[in-house]
């Protein structure tokens, strides 16, 4: 038999809080990524002497990656990312490509994919050649897996 049917207690659950179907936005813009430096990744691209530039471009492209503004809200610091990677990315050579990409982790290859399905939504001049190239070296190591993660995210870059 019930215990105590006249106690109330359990009518003030909020069972809404345990329903799937509730969805709430993350908020956790309070002290989102800013985006990559784009000073420290000027000064790898033009000036940095101790490095060869292959060295250099791959540092600055992964310094990039790992500071892609991935959770962030806010689409101009978004938009400031994707022109600093589009940046580096047009400017590693096409047969350096495939080093670049053989040394990068696979999170890094999912934020890579990102960057370059969003340069194909706003290309120029001659972007779209050399971001077909990255596509085919990032596939070749990320897989089709890499692709229906970057598709089915809902975190944009």
């Amino acid at each position: 038999m019930a215990k105590n049917t006249s106690s109330s207690a359990f009518r003030k659950i909020d069972i809404d809080q345990y329903n799937e179907d509730n969805f709430k936005e993350d908020e956790t813009e309070s002290s989102g990524p800013t985006g990559p430096d784009e000073g420290e990744i000027g000064g790898l691209l033009n000036q940095y002497p101790f490095h060869s530039m292959e060295g250099r471009y791959i540092e600055a492209l992964k310094l990039v990656l790992g500071n892609a503004p991935v959770g962030s809200t806010n689409q101009q610091v978004k938009d400031n990312a994707l022109a600093i990677t589009l940046k580096v990315l047009l400017a590693i050579k096409s047969a350096q490509i495939e080093e670049a990409v053989g040394t990068l982790s696979l999170d890094d290859i999912d934020i890579l994919m990102k960057y370059i399905y969003r340069g194909f939504e706003y290309p120029s001049e001659g972007s779209s050649g050399h971001l077909l190239l990255w596509h085919e070296k990032a596939f070749n190591v990320g897989g089709s897996g890499s692709i229906v993660r970057v598709l089915s995210d809902r975190m944009r870059v």
